[in-house]
């Protein structure tokens, strides 16, 4: 049996929740000239004849909305293999205000599975600031598998409801419970090859940033200038190695370390969440708001409780849908990402202390993309095809057994309901291509790496190996709470990447931005 169980489960550092949440305002994006405007032409120098039709096409871009226009892209479904057909690549630009662009700037706000031309269309603030929308014609992107690109199609919203928030049968451990799981998890697995025409071998972080360089390519670009949060951290860093020579200014924020294995990126996340409830229950118990007392301790010990009754007893909310442990369990993750959510998550903690579930699902919602009754894109369900390719087997029931012992010794709160569901990887229908090694990128020029030291998704040590693997890595520490540190509120940070990606200075390694 896999222990790529619930690999990675907030990695996906799309800050559109953040913002959501606090009602922070959006900011105005000035209009594009009709009709788009031309592309460059395509960088082509030192590719294989047969990746030459792929790096020669011309873009056609039509407007898309305010300051956008979009086009698609062509891309081998195998890179291997480009004679074994094409995949799509949706693509978002939104023009430099300058008039005269540095020139893109490709952006991926993590996942895997976070669709970029949605976010682009929503709110461009939450990638980037006024300085580089000025300086650069800002690119977001749904990687492959993800969103309005040909996409990983697994089930329908019902369905997803059903996989996603239904509560099994069976007291939690129990054989009878792990049994459901087990066949929700291989049922998944099914649907998505019988949906996804083929292309989960195809739905790696290898072949997605094989993609960013065509997307570098065909929009006229001699080096990829990048921005990666959280998982595209991963993504950055995998297309650095692969291409050092073509790197030009890249930033990675929420800095993932690629060696660490499922079992060890699952064990440390569980800590990184334990330890930022910790500071949610130390900075509520200074409110009038709170419904814990006493000392962290205390408040810590009680939320155990309120997971356990909550778990054995579920509570109705009004739209019918039953909150167990796990989905509690969802709407605090979902809320940690960010200090300015900690209100949300007072709430719905008062509120499940009191037998009311709707902030809960709320916020569970935001986390899984539920609008109404429906989905807004295929983030879940990408997010699984990425990791289950990504992310080798690592053993045996056994080990399992002893990865929950560490987790109950390191992260008692957050254990219980971590690693107990059932695993779509292990049901997988082909086997994963991904491999855990340091990348160097020996020839790139420097690469800067966020780190937020309280960070629970991406925990700041991963920030740190992923500096000190790259051969020009430079590291920026973000001290604060939360996901990630660009474009956050701490000027130090923001300045920072700014002044590289649009002037070229290179921030002090070590830089440390309190």
């Amino acid at each position: 049996m896999s222990l790529r169980r619930r690999i990675a489960t907030a990695v996906a550092g799309v800050a559109a929740l953040a913002v959501t949440l606090s009602g922070c305002l959006y900011a105005q994006i000035p209009p594009m000239a009709p009709g788009g405007g031309a592309s460059l032409a395509p960088q082509t120098d030192g590719v294989s004849a047969e990746l030459l039709p792929y790096y020669g096409q011309t873009l056609d871009w039509e407007e898309c909305g305010t300051g956008l226009d979009c086009t698609t892209v062509t891309v081998p479904r195998d890179y291997a293999d480009p004679s074994a057909g094409d995949l799509e690549l949706a693509v978002a630009r939104h023009r430099a205000t300058s008039g005269s662009p540095i020139g893109s700037l490709l952006t991926n706000p993590g996942g895997p599975g976070a669709a970029g031309v949605s976010l682009m269309k929503q709110a461009l603030s939450i990638l980037v600031d006024d300085e580089l929308t000025e300086a650069y014609d800002v690119i977001g992107f749904d990687p492959r598998g993800v969103g309005e690109s040909t996409a990983v199609t697994c089930y329908d919203p019902p369905e997803l409801d059903a996989y996603l928030y239904d509560i099994p049968p069976g007291a939690r451990g129990s054989d009878e419970r792990q049994a459901a799981l087990d066949q929700r998890a291989a049922d998944f697995a099914n649907a998505c090859q019988a949906r996804s025409d083929g292309i989960l071998p195809f739905i790696t972080t290898d072949n997605s940033a094989r993609d960013m360089d065509v997307l570098r390519a065909v929009l006229g670009d001699p080096k990829l200038n990048y921005l990666g949060f959280s998982y595209g951290t991963f993504l950055g860093a995998t297309y650095a190695g692969l291409f050092p020579e073509r790197v030009g200014r890249m930033v990675l924020d929420g800095g993932i370390d690629p060696t660490v294995s499922g079992s060890d990126t699952s064990l440390r996340q569980a800590v990184g969440f334990e330890d930022s409830m910790r500071a949610f229950m130390a900075d509520c118990l200074r409110t009038d708001e709170c419904p814990f007392a006493g000392s962290v301790d205390n408040a810590m010990s009680d939320l155990s409780a309120l997971l356990a009754r909550v778990d054995a007893r579920p509570i109705t909310a009004s739209d019918g849908r039953q909150l167990g442990g796990d989905t509690l369990m969802t709407a605090i993750t979902a809320a940690l990402y960010s200090e300015e959510s900690w209100a949300y998550l007072r709430s719905a903690l008062t509120d499940a202390v009191n037998g009311r579930a709707d902030v809960a699902f709320q916020l569970a919602d935001f986390y899984t993309g539920r609008v109404g009754d429906t989905y807004d894109g295929n983030t879940m369900e990408a997010f699984v095809a990425y990791n289950c390719m990504d992310y080798p087997d690592e053993g045996t029931d056994a080990d399992l057994a002893a990865l929950q012992e560490q987790l109950n010794a390191a992260a008692p709160v957050v254990a219980p309901y971590w690693t107990g569901g059932g695993d779509p990887c292990a049901a997988w229908p082909v086997p994963p291509t991904g491999v855990r090694q340091a990348i160097t990128a020996a020839g790139s020029p420097p690469i800067v790496v966020i780190g937020t030291t309280g960070d629970p998704a991406t925990p700041y040590e991963g920030a740190q190996a992923l500096a000190s693997q790259l051969s020009q890595g430079v590291l920026v520490t973000n001290v604060g709470e939360g996901h990630l540190g660009y474009n956050k509120g701490n000027a130090c940070v923001t300045d920072a990447v700014d002044a590289y990606l649009v002037d070229g200075t290179v921030p002090e390694d070590g830089l440390r931005c309190g």
